[in-house]
């Protein structure tokens, strides 16, 4: 409801219009929005502007106002515990939610989708499995109204208790790395190695290191000795170049099979990367990665790669799970992970 109230005395009040600001020859405009709360320091402009008297809203014990909305609903979102969050403050009913360190952003979307269905309410934010960084935004939210029921809040707070939170950032681990060539042309000295370089940046992005290195031929009892070398001497983490399609000559996938390894996916739904193989020893991650990896910007390997280092054990279902919005549309200037790329949800 409206209620008329003094300017000396509107302190902590909720603007129910806009207010118009004149400076002749200077500015006209909007000075103080509708639903605009009146701070103390506020009043001595306002009695500038000629105003001695203010329309406001006064809320009832079962409405909340737009910034109040949006600050709950944002710690709603992140739930308890460290979900690497942190937020603005409320403008205009609305509240960003920032990454509060480097690592890879996690939305329960049964949940989001389940709170944006209420009325009133919405809460938008970026892809899931989208590798961000610190300070970056990665979630707004906001009521729609100037003012609704406690009801409705209480109601979206209930949604994000049952699921634990619907956003988070995932901290990547930092993990020893071992690395192996396989080409019988590279370890010949024939060709020069331009894969190690490739793979070496892209892990080192996440703070993780390729800590060993080996080179073999395209021979599977190699690379199964090569394999198991690096496992012994406690990489947590195995990815191996190269070798990767069905030639004849491309033996790296018999011999992860060879180690015993438990093979997750030969093949993958995403366009470039389909030959890419997952297989686990035990706990460790053993990768094949096949040759687009050299050449395109973004393939499997960036898609699948944060979501290993933060610890993740992918399932065949999660590969597959790439299959809408794996093709890759090779832009002349590549912008991922800021496109349509590997976001299937």
């Amino acid at each position: 409801m409206l209620q008329k109230v003094r300017v000396e005395e509107s302190a902590g009040t909720i603007l129910a219009h806009d207010l118009t600001k004149i400076v002749p020859g200077e500015f006209k405009g909007r000075r103080f929005k509708k639903g605009y709360i009146i701070q103390a320091g506020d009043i001595p402009e306002l009695l500038q502007m000629g105003k001695e008297h203010l329309y406001v809203l006064a809320l009832g014990p079962d409405e909340v106002h737009e910034d109040e909305a949006a600050v709950r609903l944002a710690q709603a979102a992140a739930g308890e515990g460290d979900h690497g969050l942190a937020y603005s403050e409320p403008r205009e009913g609305k509240v960003n939610l920032m990454a509060a360190r480097d690592g890879l952003l996690k939305i329960n979307l049964p949940a989001l989708q389940e709170v944006n269905q209420e009325t009133d309410i919405i809460l938008a934010t970026l892809h899931n499995n989208y590798p961000v960084t610190a300070g970056q935004i990665v979630a707004g939210t906001r009521l729609i109204p100037l003012v609704a029921p406690r009801a409705v809040v209480a109601g979206v707070e209930a949604i994000c208790r049952r699921a634990g939170g619907i956003i988070q950032v995932v901290p990547y681990r930092r993990w020893q790395v071992g690395l192996i060539t396989t080409g019988s042309e590279v370890y010949k000295g024939r060709v020069q190695d331009a894969f190690g370089p490739v793979v070496r940046a892209k892990i080192g992005a996440f703070g993780s290191e390729v800590a060993l290195e080996k080179i073999v031929p395209d021979d599977a009892g190699a690379i199964q000795a090569a394999i198991e070398e690096m496992l012994a001497a406690g990489m947590e983490m195995v990815v191996l170049t190269g070798g990767m399609s069905v030639d004849p000559d491309d033996v790296t996938p018999e011999g992860i099979r060879r180690t015993g390894a438990e093979v997750i996916t030969y093949g993958a739904p995403v366009l470039p990367g389909a030959m890419f193989m997952l297989a686990y020893r035990n706990e460790v991650p053993v990768l094949g990665l096949p040759g687009c990896v050299m050449y395109f910007r973004a393939t499997v390997f960036d898609l699948v790669l944060p979501r290993l280092l933060t610890g993740e054990r992918l399932q065949r279902k999660d590969i597959a799970g790439l299959a809408a919005g794996g093709l890759c549309q090779s832009c002349p200037e590549c912008r991922y992970p800021a496109c349509s790329f590997g976001k299937s949800g």
